[in-house]
């Protein structure tokens, strides 16, 4: 095995499926590619309603609110085909 592939599989590993995204609601890749958002999201909301109930005082801003998950995130957004086909032409 080559030292980039022994240096990539533990990133991607750790990229996918433990490095929480800011642009992903703090989620890691894998949970959202397999479904799990709105399990997770449930969970974290019950955990952060119990804390504000619990010491509403050190919640300056209100009741919290989770962030939202983007409708699309892309790293390389495609063409769409109408921009492929008039740069074809």
């Amino acid at each position: 095995m080559s030292a980039a592939h022994q240096w990539a599989r533990p990133f991607f590993e750790w990229y996918n499926h433990e490095h929480r995204h800011s642009g992903l609601a703090l989620l890691t890749p894998a949970m959202v590619h397999y479904g799990l958002v709105e399990q997770i999201q449930a969970q974290r909301q019950q955990i952060l309603q119990a804390a504000y109930e619990a010491h509403p005082e050190r919640f300056v801003r209100g009741q919290p609110t989770l962030p939202q998950l983007p409708n699309e995130v892309w790293i390389n957004k495609p063409e769409s085909d109408l921009t492929i086909t008039q740069n074809s032409q």
